[in-house]
């Protein structure tokens, strides 16, 4: 049996199999956990569920309490997607936060005069990459169907910790240092973060009195207080004044955004059904895409220490990819082949590419059915972001992931809070050999992300597993990695989640520095790769339903996050 999941994006073969009311009667939890990148904001989780809050008043609580201990990733001045299981129903259900494209936006937007891309580090500070803020209106919808407490309940602890101060935690002061040469043009985020003129090192108390008084209005008078009046003047004067890259944001975009139900995308890997994001996220149908073309080979047998385990993940890696680049952006913006990128044969397909002897060397999209033609984009830098989950005593679930996209966001800041700079996540090139790129900038549109939260049932309809990361485009990878390592070789969710990673650039592979895989290098060049080792900024967060029926997170160890129970 498989969850219940009306509207499901899957295979046709897929759908015709889940019966109505198999999640139903699913066991609810027998406990309650959370876990987040952040002690502060997994503490309050825990302080909403030992209120009898719900998984989705602790992840609201946790995501507030991040936007001011953990400035630099993310918060309400950004977007993100909300995985939520219903333990009384059944029901899984997802939330589209992510940022749109203001009114104003062309697809030329960072398009040099001479008609070239702009380089990232030129688009990214200032106006033109702010978009319209969309965590806040999620969490107001998420509370409306699966909120027990009041909405002003989950403001105390942020605000507390605005209002009374901070320790600044070693990841954010590494952030502050690495933007200090970029903040010469921005005083107003200087005056609220710098300690006599310049980055202060961690530990230093800091505090965010605007961002406590936003907060008070926001739990007051709900989300119509960030997004209309004072604040949304304030939001729009920054924006279209910025000291760099000035661009047009209006009190009318912020009034008109609006938070989207989307199906998420599910699809089988060994005896479980895996359920991630739909469009515009590129996670869940990825994920499936890496999963699908590695479960024709013995990964269990082989194990995590045996080469071809890697060699297999990374060429699947990279032919997945390859087809996120170009079929997938906002399916309310351009038709995006979901079920044909996840159909069984397609994926075959897609495998038998995949020889044991030898890298391909080249990766290129495949047809998946239902694709109309199109050329893929130039992928753009990613980084920042926070994931977080809650589990309730009722079995419901919510899984967040959170993001503001680069270190400090665009830079600009109102009423304490950083505003984004999603729009660098839009292809900076709006055509490619005569024709539209998926993922161009368009008004109102909602740019591609490889955010990716993601839940996991086994063949019973009952959710075990739950994971997400941060990273920018490595989440993907990272969740990938953490289903495998967890399904295939049996770790734990924690070592699941902290085992090293693989990835990629345009050199060849890269394995994650200072962790078992460096071993890998040797084995892999002699298939072909090109391999790098290098460090990474990983950060995942996950939970697992053990065989007692209880709930154990975990947090990854690359940060200073953690797992609490109720």
């Amino acid at each position: 049996m498989l969850p219940r999941l009306p509207g499901l994006l899957a295979p046709l073969a897929l759908l015709a199999l889940i019966p109505a009311s198999a999640a139903a009667r699913a066991p609810v939890s027998t406990n309650a956990t959370v876990s987040a990148a952040d002690p502060r904001a997994a503490q309050a989780g825990q302080e909403i569920l030992r209120q009898g809050g719900s998984a989705t008043d602790a992840a609201i609580a946790m995501m507030l309490t991040l936007n001011v201990v953990e400035p630099h990733n993310s918060g309400i001045g950004g977007g993100g997607f909300l995985m939520h299981h219903d333990g009384a129903t059944g029901l899984l259900e997802s939330i589209d936060g992510r940022e749109t494209a203001p009114a104003a936006a062309r697809p030329d937007r960072f398009m040099g005069a001479d008609g070239k891309p702009l380089p990232f580090m030129q688009a990214w500070p200032g106006g033109y990459s702010a978009g319209v803020p969309g965590n806040l209106r999620m969490a107001w919808d998420a509370h409306k169907k699966w909120g027990k407490l009041p909405w002003a309940d989950l403001f105390a602890p942020a605000i507390r910790y605005a209002e009374d101060g901070f320790d600044l935690g070693e990841r954010t002061a590494t952030a502050l240092r690495a933007t200090q040469g970029i903040w010469a043009d921005f005083p107003e985020i200087q005056k609220l973060f710098w300690v006599n003129g310049a980055p202060p090192p961690a530990g230093t108390r800091l505090k965010n009195p605007p961002l406590a008084a936003l907060f008070k209005r926001i739990a007051a008078e709900g989300p119509d207080a960030f997004y209309t009046g004072q604040n949304a003047r304030l939001i729009s004067a920054a924006v279209t004044n910025a000291p760099k890259n000035p661009a047009p944001l209006t009190e009318a975009d912020l009034a008109t955004y609006k938070a989207k139900p989307r199906k998420p995308v599910c699809g089988p890997y060994r005896a479980y059904t895996v359920c991630g994001m739909g469009p515009a996220s590129a996670g869940g149908v990825t994920v499936l895409e890496i999963l699908g073309m590695v479960e024709r080979f013995p990964l269990a047998q082989w194990g995590k220490d045996d080469p071809r385990s890697w060699h297999v993940i990374g060429e699947a890696m990279q032919l997945a990819y390859a087809d996120r680049e170009t079929w997938l952006g906002d399916p309310d913006f351009v038709s995006v082949p979901v079920s044909g990128m996840i159909d069984p044969a397609y994926l075959r397909r897609r495998s038998s590419l995949i020889r044991l002897n030898k890298a391909l060397g080249a990766y290129k999209p495949g047809t998946p059915p239902g694709a109309q033609p199109r050329t893929a984009s130039l992928p753009q830098p990613e980084s920042g972001t926070s994931h977080f989950v809650a589990i309730d005593r009722n079995g419901d679930i919510a899984a967040w992931t959170s993001t503001i996209e680069s270190f400090f966001g665009s830079q600009l800041i109102a009423n304490g809070v950083i505003l984004n700079n999603e729009l660098t996540d839009f292809s900076f090139t709006p055509e490619k050999d005569g024709k539209p790129v998926a993922n161009r900038v368009e008004p109102g549109k909602r740019p591609l992300s490889s955010m990716s939260p993601t839940i996991v049932y086994d063949a019973g309809g009952t959710p075990i597993f739950t994971v997400g990361a941060a990273g920018g485009k490595t989440i993907i990878m990272q969740v990938a990695k953490a289903l495998i390592a967890h399904f295939d070789w049996g770790l734990s969710a924690q070592d699941s989640i902290a085992h090293g990673l693989l990835f990629f650039n345009g050199d060849g592979l890269v394995l994650e520095q200072g962790t078992s895989l460096e071993a890998m290098k040797a084995p892999l060049e002699k298939l072909g790769h090109r391999v790098s080792v290098n460090r990474m900024g990983l950060k995942a967060n996950a939970a697992e339903r053990l065989p007692d029926g209880h709930w154990q997170g975990a947090a990854d160890p690359r940060s200073p996050g953690v797992s609490l129970q109720e």
